[in-house]
């Protein structure tokens, strides 16, 4: 059989990543870059940038191609990007502004007053809005820039900026990007009170089709500056879910955990779990499943922020210093959003005798915040999480995934390549050579390692565990 091949493009917080991978998921090129980002990256980025990065490293993959690659035999292309992050582009789909983060605090008084009318108008669909909501960055940037308003033609989301930049559709989202911009995913709707209480005027709204739809073919001037057919350009995904896909957890039952900077939990149910919090929400399945999930604020940003020296040599240590026994918790901003939605959470720093107990105890935190996670989706679901598949760049971690597994007392399984990009290859591959997703995401995920329990930690990491959770409540966060 003639193998056929997908691009999957991932722009993450701090840099992106492409891959072109054949039907059966086998890496066949890949390049990186990190972006050049100013101090405030976490409010404000520039899209271009974002865009520049996936050229170049799209031009460094074909040009790279080995002879045995047919390039006519390239198919589909798709993009996963950040949840929640939003750009204002006018009549021409240039950004009228930066693109306003996930991570952006400034609209939390936005997301408070959205929350009320959600729960007022729209009680039926989601209400969890807050400030790394999509819809509070349309309101903050209406109520900050008003003489911008008459230029406004679309607010996108970070993904369809590069969708738009590869098809010239800006105009078309998914699913998953519009959960948190107020769509309804039960009627399949934009609310009314969008528009009649907020003054986000429908037409600066994207039409809305399932993760996965073609929606447009490439550029003709990239086509046949590549040398490649005009591929299909299938709608962008959230990074959450991509990895989720890349996971292989995409049937019922199936729970993933993404811990990149922040950790994401995603699974599928039969049917939609809803937290009156706010804390946990529902994507809407292609399939017509539900995708339940949350993001926290806590991940691994803290490696690359604060221990700078050779990780390896860290795991190395650090593995003969658990269980530490030490409560901490590496939240590296102000605030949480899940499990814990406080704003006035802040990181737990223990006392201890070295770095590298700091390094070990600082990812036993990160697991405890994930068990707790999974708590709660427990008693919404009522559903038992009897393992957790994982993604992101802490999964490369035997140390940590070792910790992981003891903290939550499940199996975990690591995929061989469990990447956004590799997500959003299956995506482009799920309705253009496959017939869906579920389909695509058996053939081209594979998986790597089985990490069990360590019956020697579990007890120790109860009582850590229930000291963590102990040191929460006296803290007002639980």
């Amino acid at each position: 059989m003639e193998n056929s091949y997908f691009f999957g493009v991932d722009v993450g917080t701090q840099g992106a990543r492409v891959i072109l991978v054949d039907q059966a998921g086998r890496l066949i090129g890949s390049g990186t870059r990190t972006f050049s980002l100013d101090e405030g990256f976490r409010e404000e980025q520039s899209p271009e940038i974002w865009w520049r990065d996936c050229l170049d490293i799209i031009n460094e993959i074909i040009s790279n191609l080995s002879d045995q690659v047919d390039k006519s035999a390239i198919k589909a292309l798709s993009v996963t990007s950040t949840s929640g992050t939003i750009i204002p582009i006018d009549k021409n789909n240039n950004p009228l502004h930066k693109a306003i983060m996930y991570s952006d605090p400034r609209s939390a008084d936005q997301g408070k007053r959205i929350k009320e009318l959600a729960c007022q108008y729209n009680p039926d669909g989601y209400t969890g809005f807050n400030a790394s909501s999509g819809i509070t960055k349309m309101l903050w940037y209406i109520e900050n820039f008003p003489s911008k308003i008459e230029e406004i033609a679309l607010f996108i989301h970070a993904s369809d900026f590069i969708v738009g930049k590869l098809s010239g559709n800006y105009k078309t989202t998914d699913y998953t990007n519009v959960l948190k911009s107020g769509y309804n995913l039960e009627s399949l709707l934009w609310p009314d009170y969008i528009e009649r209480e907020l003054g986000i005027k429908h037409k600066w709204l994207q039409d809305v089709v399932p993760s996965g739809s073609v929606i447009g073919k490439l550029d003709l001037h990239l086509a046949q500056k590549w040398g490649l057919g005009q591929i299909d350009v299938v709608v962008g995904i959230t990074d959450g879910c991509a990895s989720q896909m890349a996971s292989g957890a995409v049937n019922p039952g199936d729970w993933n955990t993404t811990i990149g900077t922040t950790l994401v939990i995603k699974g599928v149910t039969k049917n939609q779990v809803v937290d009156k919090l706010g804390r946990l929400y529902s994507h809407r399945h292609p399939e017509g499943y539900w995708m339940p999930g949350g993001a926290s604020n806590t991940g691994a940003d803290w490696v690359s922020l604060d221990f700078k020296t050779d990780l390896e040599a860290l795991n190395s240590s650090a593995e003969k210093l658990i269980p530490t026994g030490k409560i901490a918790w590496p939240l590296k901003q102000k605030g949480e959003r899940y499990p814990i939605m406080s704003i006035e959470a802040r990181e737990i720093v223990p006392d201890v005798e070295s770095n590298v107990e700091l390094f070990a105890a600082n990812m036993e935190g990160v697991a405890f915040i994930e068990r707790l996670a999974y708590e709660i989706i427990e008693q919404l679901s009522t559903e038992k999480v009897d393992a957790v598949y994982t993604a992101g760049g802490a999964s490369k971690s035997d140390l940590w995934l070792k910790i992981r597994a003891s903290v939550l007392n499940v199996p975990i399984y690591k995929c061989k390549d469990a990447s956004g990009a590799l997500g959003a290859a299956i995506m482009a591959a799920s309705n253009t050579y496959y017939s869906s997703l579920t389909e695509a995401a058996k053939q081209m995920t594979h998986i790597e390692k089985t990490i069990l329990p360590n019956s020697d930690f579990v007890a120790s990491y109860e009582l850590q565990y229930s000291l963590f959770k102990e040191k929460l409540k006296q803290l007002n966060y639980i």
